[in-house]
Protein backbone atom coordinates (compact mmCIF):
# COMPACT_ATOMS: atom_id res chain seq x y z
CA UNK A 1 0.00 0.00 0.00
CA UNK A 2 0.91 3.22 -1.00
CA UNK A 3 1.39 6.33 1.57
CA UNK A 4 -0.68 8.79 1.97
CA UNK A 5 1.16 12.02 0.27
CA UNK A 6 -1.63 14.32 1.78
CA UNK A 7 -0.67 13.60 5.12
CA UNK A 8 2.94 13.34 4.17
CA UNK A 9 2.57 17.14 2.82
CA UNK A 10 0.75 18.23 6.05
CA UNK A 11 4.02 17.11 8.14
CA UNK A 12 6.69 18.53 5.46
CA UNK A 13 4.78 21.83 5.89
CA UNK A 14 5.61 21.68 9.89
CA UNK A 15 8.66 19.66 10.08
CA UNK A 16 11.19 21.22 7.48
CA UNK A 17 10.90 24.33 8.94
CA UNK A 18 12.66 23.37 12.05
CA UNK A 19 16.76 23.52 12.00
CA UNK A 20 18.34 20.22 11.68
CA UNK A 21 15.56 18.25 9.99
CA UNK A 22 15.59 15.71 6.96
CA UNK A 23 13.41 13.67 5.10
CA UNK A 24 14.04 9.93 4.44
CA UNK A 25 12.04 7.51 3.06
CA UNK A 26 11.12 4.67 5.21
CA UNK A 27 9.24 1.98 6.26
CA UNK A 28 7.32 2.21 2.91
CA UNK A 29 6.40 5.80 3.56
CA UNK A 30 8.40 8.71 4.80
CA UNK A 31 10.77 9.53 7.69
CA UNK A 32 11.22 12.95 9.38
CA UNK A 33 14.59 13.68 11.07
CA UNK A 34 15.72 16.15 13.75
CA UNK A 35 19.21 15.88 13.93
CA UNK A 36 19.05 12.48 12.58
CA UNK A 37 17.08 11.15 15.20
CA UNK A 38 13.28 10.18 13.31
CA UNK A 39 10.89 12.54 14.69
CA UNK A 40 7.42 11.55 12.49
CA UNK A 41 6.71 9.77 9.51
CA UNK A 42 3.83 8.88 7.37
CA UNK A 43 3.25 4.70 7.67
CA UNK A 44 -0.03 3.95 4.89
CA UNK A 45 -2.91 6.07 6.40
CA UNK A 46 -1.25 6.73 9.59
CA UNK A 47 0.89 9.73 11.18
CA UNK A 48 3.56 8.21 13.14
CA UNK A 49 5.04 10.46 16.36
CA UNK A 50 8.33 9.54 18.50
CA UNK A 51 6.69 11.27 21.89
CA UNK A 52 8.72 9.80 24.37
CA UNK A 53 6.82 7.06 27.16
CA UNK A 54 5.14 9.80 29.42
CA UNK A 55 3.37 11.51 25.85
CA UNK A 56 2.75 8.46 24.45
CA UNK A 57 1.27 6.95 27.13
CA UNK A 58 -1.07 9.93 27.38
CA UNK A 59 -1.89 10.42 23.63
CA UNK A 60 -2.99 6.50 23.79
CA UNK A 61 -5.95 7.59 26.01
CA UNK A 62 -6.76 9.61 22.63
CA UNK A 63 -9.49 7.64 19.81
CA UNK A 64 -7.57 7.44 16.97
CA UNK A 65 -4.08 6.53 18.51
CA UNK A 66 -2.31 3.15 18.84
CA UNK A 67 1.15 2.35 19.22
CA UNK A 68 3.02 2.48 16.98
CA UNK A 69 3.75 -1.61 15.64
CA UNK A 70 4.19 -2.23 12.13
CA UNK A 71 5.93 -6.10 12.76
CA UNK A 72 3.80 -7.25 15.60
CA UNK A 73 6.83 -5.84 18.23
CA UNK A 74 5.24 -2.31 19.40
CA UNK A 75 7.58 -0.04 19.82
CA UNK A 76 7.54 2.07 22.96
CA UNK A 77 7.23 5.89 23.07
CA UNK A 78 6.10 5.92 19.27
CA UNK A 79 2.17 5.98 18.30
CA UNK A 80 0.55 5.69 15.02
CA UNK A 81 -2.98 8.00 14.33
CA UNK A 82 -5.46 8.18 11.85
CA UNK A 83 -5.35 10.78 9.77
CA UNK A 84 -8.60 12.68 11.28
CA UNK A 85 -7.67 11.29 15.09
CA UNK A 86 -6.62 15.36 15.69
CA UNK A 87 -7.13 18.45 14.69
CA UNK A 88 -4.71 20.59 12.54
CA UNK A 89 -3.66 22.69 15.36
CA UNK A 90 -3.63 19.83 17.77
CA UNK A 91 -1.14 18.13 15.21
CA UNK A 92 0.89 20.54 15.14
CA UNK A 93 0.70 20.45 19.37
CA UNK A 94 1.83 16.78 19.02
CA UNK A 95 4.59 17.66 16.95
CA UNK A 96 5.85 19.90 19.07
CA UNK A 97 5.90 17.19 21.98
CA UNK A 98 7.73 14.70 19.49
CA UNK A 99 10.23 17.52 18.52
CA UNK A 100 10.83 18.30 22.34
CA UNK A 101 11.46 14.40 22.85
CA UNK A 102 13.80 13.90 20.27
CA UNK A 103 15.80 17.28 20.84
CA UNK A 104 16.79 15.18 24.07
CA UNK A 105 18.14 12.29 22.27
CA UNK A 106 22.22 12.48 21.65
CA UNK A 107 22.71 13.85 17.83
CA UNK A 108 23.49 11.42 15.31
Amino acid sequence: MVYNEKMDLKLENIVMKWKNTSKKKMFGGTGYLLNGNMVAGIHKNYYVLRLGEKNANTALKLPKIELFDITGRAMKGWVMLEEDALSDDDLGTWLGMAKKFVETLPVK
